[in-house]
């Protein structure tokens, strides 16, 4: 996607000059003030990336876990370092699917191959896994303008189309495109009049920080609201769909995303607005049915990102303000899980489906088995 007009992607492999090849990140955190390229020269580098959310996004948290794993195999090629650094990498964030999904692969393929051989074969399966999530991400847009299209075409109060999302599922998230920011972008590019209810998501800010920055840099009209105004919004006809991404969903169509997605389903419900999830199939978890979301580990963060705010201080340097009282207890979830039932479709890469096992089932057949097979 574009940064500053130039073709970007949020992980690549760069070469620093004698130096063997390593990967290339975006310092999300200081976004959208400060555009800060970092390169992962070791396991603890990308360890560090993913938990202290340099990367985030689970097509992304997957990617850079799979690149440190080959790091790893860089300085540690034997058995035993293989399976210390998947340990390693999969202490560092507990509900993004793609993690364990993405450890468990490299890991498969890595086994077999002799020590020697095996940093080369890493860096190719990793690479391999960033073109895929790529290409995955491309088709889902391809998929969800789709749905666009239908709504723009049906007269919308207000003459463009009015999207509302949260937290951020753009390319950030992602290697390129994103999942739920996809078929906007696709939208845009296409000529469709749109705008975006950019919901800043507290406590970290990823939409007025992360998504709003990225939709400047398309050229897409959006405007920041208080998470609180989207009921506001939806009730009073503002919003003509909701879209947002995922981070775990299961084979029965139960949608794990950022704190807070579940007050937007039941609003949008409320208001007989639809309510579209963007997943890949990477963030299937098919090992949870149906009456088993309650299994998802919820992240609890640390109480800091509730209690202070980071921002640009008046002499332009990153600052942080206490807003809350000291000694005050906090609790600082970071997800919640959406019933399928207040999801109108899953756009995915192989297509659109109700949210259910037998829809989910119906795109991955080869993924769903037993009774997810039988619907």
């Amino acid at each position: 996607m574009l940064v500053n007009g130039r073709g970007t992607r949020s992980i690549r492999l760069a070469e620093p000059s004698g130096a063997p090849p390593v990967p290339e990140i975006i310092d999300q955190t200081r976004l959208p003030h400060e555009l800060r390229f970092v390169l992962l020269e070791t396991l603890h580098d990308a360890e560090r990336a993913i938990r202290e959310m340099w990367v985030r996004g689970a097509p992304l948290i997957g990617v850079t876990a799979a690149y440190g794993m080959a790091l790893g195999a860089r300085s540690d090629p034997s058995d035993g370092g293989l399976e210390s650094a998947a340990r390693r990498l999969s202490s560092t964030r507990p509900t993004a699917v793609n993690l364990g999904w993405a450890l468990k692969d490299m890991v498969e393929k890595l086994r077999p191959v002799a020590p020697a051989s095996r940093e080369a074969a890493a860096f190719e399966h990793a690479g391999a896994m960033a073109e895929a999530d790529v290409d995955a991400c491309r088709a889902i847009g391809l998929h969800g303008v789709g749905i666009f299209e239908q709504l723009a075409a049906s007269d919308t109060p207000s003459g463009e189309l009015q999207i509302l999302t949260h937290c951020n599922a753009g390319w950030l998230a992602t290697v390129d495109w994103g999942t739920a920011l996809a078929p906007v972008y696709r939208a845009h590019r296409s000529g469709i009049p749109l705008h975006v209810w950019v919901s800043e998501t507290r406590p970290r800010n990823q939409g007025a920080g992360l998504t709003a920055w990225e939709l400047a840099e398309e050229g897409i009209p959006h405007t920041v609201i208080t998470d609180n105004a989207s009921g506001h919004l939806l009730r009073t006809g503002r919003v003509d769909a909701v879209i947002t991404g995922t981070d775990r969903t299961t084979s029965a169509g139960d949608v794990c995303n950022k704190i807070g997605t579940y007050m937007k389903a039941v609003a949008a419900r409320d208001c007989e607005v639809p309510f579209y999830a963007a997943v890949p199939g990477s963030s299937i978890d098919w090992k949870l049915g149906e009456g088993e979301a309650g299994e998802i580990p919820i992240e609890e963060r640390d109480g800091s990102e509730v209690s202070q705010v980071r921002g640009l201080g008046p002499d332009g340097r990153m600052t942080s303000v206490r807003i809350t009282r000291e000694g005050s207890r906090i609790a600082n979830f970071g997800f919640d899980v959406t019933p399928a039932r207040l999801v109108t479709g899953l756009i995915t890469e192989r297509g659109v489906c109700p949210a259910s096992r037998k829809g989910l089932a119906s795109l991955f057949p080869d993924k769903a088995i037993g009774e997810d097979a039988r619907g």
